[in-house]
């Protein structure tokens, strides 16, 4: 699926990321894995493409763009990502809070 011009894999079910997964009107980001640099919605859409190397973001590379609005296809960085408060810093749109109950499937936290 594209997404304002980035390739999104996965279960994706419409033009803003979501999945099947995840799929609430907040569940509008994609997250770049780290292992494979393939954008995806979730890890499940991650596992069930099979990249079979998953690896997380390492401090080191917390600068890099690896975050997805789908909203307005603004790429955060992961430390833009993880001070964001859950919003969009160009647009604005909100994100789902309860994401961070998994950050590290996605970031060496």
């Amino acid at each position: 699926m594209n997404c304002k011009g980035h390739e999104v894999k996965g279960s994706v079910i419409d033009n803003e990321t979501r999945c099947r997964h995840y799929h609430s009107t907040l569940d509008i980001i994609a997250i770049k894995f780290y292992c494979c640099g393939e954008y995806f919605p979730c890890f499940e859409c991650h596992e069930e493409a099979g990249c079979g190397n998953p690896a997380v973001w390492p401090k080191e590379n917390f600068q890099e763009k690896a975050i997805l609005c789908g909203a307005c296809g603004h790429e955060l960085t992961v430390d833009d990502y993880l001070v964001c408060k859950s919003e969009c810093p160009k647009c604005r749109a909100n994100f789902n809070p309860g994401c961070e109950l998994h950050r590290e499937l996605y970031f060496a936290v």
